[in-house]
């Protein structure tokens, strides 16, 4: 069975949908699905072995750019993709009408929530087979639940399976560390940067050797005032999405703010704080074995 998936993002979201697959590919053996996500996170579908192909689609980069992306071909290239491959089902797990509109460009029957279910109700219009998932749980179940109704067999009771191989990005070799995931989009979501540098203190106190990764130079540059002077806290390279993988799952544990890479953390089964300010982690929150979430109050 050949199945297109469409959810191209956030981080977070792109990393919750991996348990479903897992689902499936126990429940369906030789079932095999092509993901169109953000190219901005085409290294993640490409891990879990149930995926045949990703897809890269830069929705953000093209609606900045409408004429270039006419002009240079990009959009036909995509939409003549989807239309190559005949697809069993298409499941739209985003629920949003800026990926329903991707599923009009594959013959294949679309699945995806019901009105009362999707966050764009407008996105339905695009389903040929509509599924109610109750809103009040975690999104990562809504999705294990969208794909067993979708694609009909019944889910597990077990905690979700991201299907990562964890052992596989670690060097046995290294040294302990604690991971500091200090970074996020939003300003509000931040931990304040003298709270971070009392816990490099502390956990530096211990013994621990400290590790922080940056995306921008505005976290390089918090980065590196949160460990300055600490014996074995140090800043990482730059490094790409999968380097930052390998550097989470080689970790003895994490700490992190309300970000991506914490997903990714609680996905490679590192045990893991996840802080917590405006936003609540039932429906959204780190999901896995050894994780723990602390919100403000």
């Amino acid at each position: 069975m050949r199945v297109l998936l469409i959810k191209t993002s956030s981080l977070g979201d792109v990393i919750h949908t991996l348990p479903a697959l897992t689902d499936a590919a126990r429940a369906i053996p030789g079932i095999q699905f092509d993901w169109v996500v953000e190219e901005g996170f085409a290294e993640i579908p490409a891990w879990h072995p149930a995926v045949a192909q990703v897809i890269p689609v830069a929705i953000r980069r093209w609606r900045k750019h409408l004429l270039q992306t006419w002009k240079s071909g990009e959009w036909k290239r995509f939409k003549q993709r989807l239309g190559e491959v005949d697809y069993d089902l298409v499941i739209d797990a985003q629920g949003l009408f800026k990926s329903a509109v991707l599923t009009r460009y594959s013959k294949a029957p679309v699945a995806g929530l019901d009105r009362d279910s999707a966050r764009e109700p407008l996105a339905c219009r695009f389903y040929d087979r509509l599924y109610a998932v109750p809103r009040e749980q975690h999104a990562l179940e809504r999705t294990r639940q969208l794909f067993a109704q979708a694609l009909g067999y019944e889910l597990p009771p077990q905690i979700g399976d991201y299907g990562l191989d964890r052992a596989a990005m670690v060097d046995a070799s290294a040294q302990p560390y604690l991971l500091f995931l200090h970074g996020t989009t939003w300003a509000s979501k931040h931990w304040p940067e003298a709270d971070w540098r009392a816990l490099a203190e502390r956990m530096a106190g211990q013994g621990w050797a400290i590790r922080l990764p940056w995306g921008n130079e505005s976290e390089r540059e918090r980065a590196q005032r949160i460990v300055a002077g600490i014996d074995n806290a140090a800043v990482l390279p730059k490094l790409n999405l999968a380097g930052v993988a390998k550097v989470i799952a080689g970790a003895t544990a994490c700490v992190a703010v309300d970000t991506g890479l914490g997903h990714l953390a609680a996905a490679l089964d590192v045990p893991t704080i996840s802080l917590y300010g405006p936003t609540l982690p039932g429906k959204v929150g780190a999901y896995g074995r050894g994780q723990v979430d602390l919100c403000a109050t």
